[in-house]
């Protein structure tokens, strides 16, 4: 039911102005705020206490899998804004908090950004340079932010600032910053190779005056739950991915019962209808492992490797698919006429966005060799043949 609503929804709002938003890079916040906030699809996790739709991870899943379907970008959006601004405030937020700002973005009435990100620091987070210091129960953030998704748009950004040394994992702490505060501005937009409608920017602090009643959980936890943050921004980016996949298959196998050559549909040729079984059958796979992390998720157990494995499967199997997309459609694959281009340059953010797949790698390898706990032999020698007392010696190798 869920995903026949969105899926309604999006091809009566959504598909006939696709094409027109990514060549424009319009971000569409008519559609976030009129369409999508009302309908629950931008609090899909908050309960309902909150202002939100109240439903679980597989209905996450769902929704951006059939809104990427469509449009990767508007998909993306609407991940970031749940899962990152608004997942952040309801994982770490006071109840007062989550009273404060939930419902608002919940309801689309405001839309999120959530800055981590700096020019100099991507991966490496620990050396950011955005810091906070306290004067008396105000905290002055000064630094740049940059590939923030919703950074001139979003009503409200999550922010995570220095606030102790460099390379300190506990030396970084969480701020909600308001749109129209003092000291925070929008800076220059990106123009992209793909997920055009969605706007990323950046978000710059110059002597930004925050309360210390706008800290989300304890001083110097922020970097500890920016990661938890990113464990289900990582389902988040694994449906975005699958989505995308998804649109580009079912394109891809309409178009080859269409269109002929030799006097005969391409569908079947080997070549084509090979192309379209190992897409479905790696589709499948990213689905599974992306609905066996949602899973892990909705029970509260700890996701961090499955859900570095779904993203990294994911999102590598949708960049792989659309590319098979553009072989299938031919020339007419590479012109904007046909929707598997745009798939094709939308899909390779997600090998990037959330933690790139050479990141995912080093999640999953350094939790499976922590894992492996050390094999421990023991040789029991006797001091005498034939007897075992006390004063025989052990050895551990």
């Amino acid at each position: 039911m869920i995903a026949q609503a969105v899926r309604d929804l999006c091809e009566r709002e959504l598909r006939p102005n696709v094409m027109d938003w990514d060549e424009s890079q319009h971000m569409p916040i008519d559609l976030f705020k009129k369409q999508f906030g009302p309908a629950g699809m931008l609090g899909v996790l908050v309960p309902v206490q909150y202002g939100g739709a109240g439903l679980g991870y597989f209905e996450y899943v769902t929704t951006i899998v059939e809104v990427a379907k469509i449009c990767g970008s508007v998909g993306l959006s609407v991940a970031a804004h749940n899962s990152l601004c608004t997942g952040h405030i309801l994982q770490f937020g006071s109840h007062e908090q989550k009273l404060k700002w939930l419902p608002k973005l919940a309801s689309g009435e405001w839309l999120g950004a959530w800055a981590l990100t700096e020019p100099n620091t991507g991966s490496d987070a620990m050396r950011m340079k955005c810091t906070a210091r306290k004067e008396g129960n105000e905290w002055v953030l000064n630094g740049t932010k940059c590939w923030i998704t919703h950074g001139q748009c979003s009503d409200v950004v999550v922010v995570i600032a220095r606030t102790g040394g460099l390379l300190d994992s506990n030396g970084m702490t969480t701020f909600v910053v308001e749109r129209g505060t003092k000291g925070l501005k929008a800076g220059k937009k990106e123009n992209k190779l793909g997920m055009r409608a969605s706007e990323t920017a950046e978000v710059i602090f110059e002597d930004c005056r925050v309360s210390e009643a706008n800290i989300l959980g304890k001083e110097g936890d922020g970097f500890k739950q920016a990661m938890k943050v990113l464990d289900g921004g990582r389902i988040s980016i694994a449906a975005l991915s699958l989505g995308i996949a998804k649109g580009a298959f079912e394109a891809s196998v309409k178009y080859a019962k269409e269109r002929e050559q030799f006097g005969q549909p391409i569908a079947n040729f080997q070549a084509i209808a090979f192309k379209l079984a190992d897409m479905a059958t790696r589709i499948e796979a990213a689905e599974l492992l992306t609905l066996s992390a949602a899973d892990l998720k909705n029970r509260h157990k700890e996701m961090t490797t499955e859900g570095a494995m779904a993203k990294y499967y994911a999102s590598e199997v949708c960049v792989w698919a659309s590319n098979e997309a553009v072989q299938i459609f031919g020339g007419y694959g590479y012109t904007k006429d046909f929707p598997v281009e745009k798939f094709y340059r939308d899909s390779k953010l997600c090998t990037i966005g959330e933690g790139t797949s050479e990141i995912q790698k080093v999640v999953i390898s350094r939790n499976l060799l922590k894992a492996q706990a050390p094999t421990v032999y023991c040789i029991l020698i006797p001091t005498a043949i034939g007897s075992c007392s006390p004063m025989d010696r052990i050895i551990f190798l």
